[in-house]
């Protein structure tokens, strides 16, 4: 079991000691600092699992401390000292997050117990936290659906190179499910324990995507108050996924390879090397080989991020998918929105296994979305699709049907087409076919269609 690391603060020599000594005689790990300057500069350069500070201190007194030791991603438990026992500090304290507040003099075995105490306190704390991203791993995490040869061999790739630890560059267009990949990657990895941290690199100023990749030092630039992680940090001994890899400036890769090539990373504004222990997935919907011919991305770089590639398949190269993607995405909505919805109609399958999807995967998610939230029965209909995907069914129906047909068919069809297209303007209609209105009212009358 690891010994946990406590950090006291106490300008007092004597009263500092006793307590390192009590702490050190009941095997935990113990840090000194006489000022709240030092306990900060401890409090950023290690974790610690509990803090226990004077409350009287010069220049950055103990609410100082503990106000510093609440702000970082790990927070450890706080305990106040002071010999200045009243209600309106301890009520300070406790309002700030400290754990509990002790007043001078104290008994040693008073303090052994509060600081087992807040030691349970920031175990089961520690616990409920990992449980959490455990589940939210979980949830996460879906498997990649589909049947098609090209989705089978991509999954198999998947297993094989989950457990290697290996950089892996994604490809494919804007909507095929890279991320989804990603993560299905990391969920069958021996990181799967830990953190999954996804970042767009398209969606931030270089200083941001700086600032967001390796954290800052208090002071690094306007507005940066305090040391903040960076997510490569945050994402120790997990998986760090960069989205869009592609729209990355220039001089960021530069920074990006160091910290592949060396495994530390240095913040914003800071001298540290700080070790770093991530698995790198990417992924771009652009040409990397391109972009590196064009001197828009960094050859080094790509060939670091490119120790595997994968390409994820448009949606059009795998339309055998859709029925099996549209009955999950069916469940997944219907479930969510508390309604009986679990059949699509004929029709409007017919429709979706004929359309191009630009947008992929992620479109016809969108487009079930859509259909579930305004259907009312148990069947999704044509009337619940997009108006342009519902102008799609004359195209459909035209290019499934075998039989040959009249002319009359042929015109009935072709009218109501037209009528679609200038959503039921007859004088339009008629100005596009050719004919006067009269004319056009009749044919509407011997088609059905009036």
């Amino acid at each position: 079991m690891t010994q946990a690391q406590i950090l006291v603060v106490d300008d007092e020599q004597i009263a500092r000691e006793n307590l390192e000594y009590i702490l050190r005689k009941e095997g935990y790990q113990v840090v000194a600092a006489e000022s709240g300057e030092q306990a900060i500069e401890a409090l950023q350069r290690q974790d610690f699992d509990l803090v226990l500070t004077d409350l009287r201190l010069p220049k950055v007194d103990g609410l100082g401390v503990l106000q510093r030791a609440r702000e970082l991603p790990s927070p450890p438990e706080v305990i106040v000292i002071t010999g200045y026992a009243t209600v309106a500090t301890a009520v300070a304290a406790m309002q700030q997050g400290a754990y509990h507040y002790l007043a001078k003099p104290y008994q040693n075995e008073e303090v052994r117990l509060l600081v087992q105490k807040a030691l349970e306190k920031r175990g089961l704390r520690l616990q409920v936290a990992e449980l959490q991203r455990q589940v939210e791993a979980q949830q996460g995490y879906q498997p990649l659906i589909g049947k098609n040869p090209k989705i089978i061999a991509l999954q198999k790739t998947i297993t094989q190179i989950a457990p290697t630890d290996c950089n892996v560059l994604i490809l494919g267009e804007t909507g095929t499910g890279k991320e989804l990949v990603a993560r299905a990657i990391h969920h069958l990895s021996g990181r799967a324990g830990k953190r999954f941290v996804a970042i767009n690199c398209g969606a931030f100023s270089e200083e941001l995507l700086a600032s967001e990749l390796f954290g800052h030092e208090a002071g690094a630039f306007t507005g940066a108050r305090g040391v903040k992680k960076g997510l490569l940090e945050v994402a120790a001994g997990g998986t760090f996924f960069l989205d869009e890899v592609g729209d990355m400036p220039l001089s960021m890769q530069v920074k990006l390879l160091r910290v592949i090539q060396e495994k530390v990373l240095i913040r914003v504004g800071g001298v540290n090397e700080i070790p770093m222990d991530v698995r790198i997935l990417a992924a771009t919907n652009k040409n990397l080989r391109r972009e590196v011919a064009q001197g828009r991305f960094r050859q080094d770089l790509y060939y670091r991020l490119n120790v595997v590639t994968l390409e994820v398949p448009p949606l059009a190269e795998r339309r055998d998918d859709i029925p099996l993607l549209c009955q999950h995405f069916l469940t997944k909505f219907a479930t969510r929105q508390h309604k009986q919805i679990d059949q699509i109609a004929p029709e409007v399958m017919d429709i979706l296994l004929q359309y191009e999807f630009p947008g992929n995967v992620r479109e016809l998610e969108n487009i079930i979305e859509r259909a579930v939230t305004l259907a009312d029965g148990a069947k999704i209909e044509l009337e619940h699709l997009t108006p342009d995907l519902q102008k799609h069914r004359l195209k459909v129906q035209r290019r499934q049907r075998r039989e040959f047909l009249t002319l009359d068919e042929y015109e009935k069809e072709y009218i109501s087409w037209i009528l679609e297209q200038v959503e039921g303007n007859k004088t339009k209609a008629a100005e596009i076919l050719g004919i006067d209105r009269v004319s056009l009212w009749r044919k509407l009358k011997r088609y059905g269609l009036g």
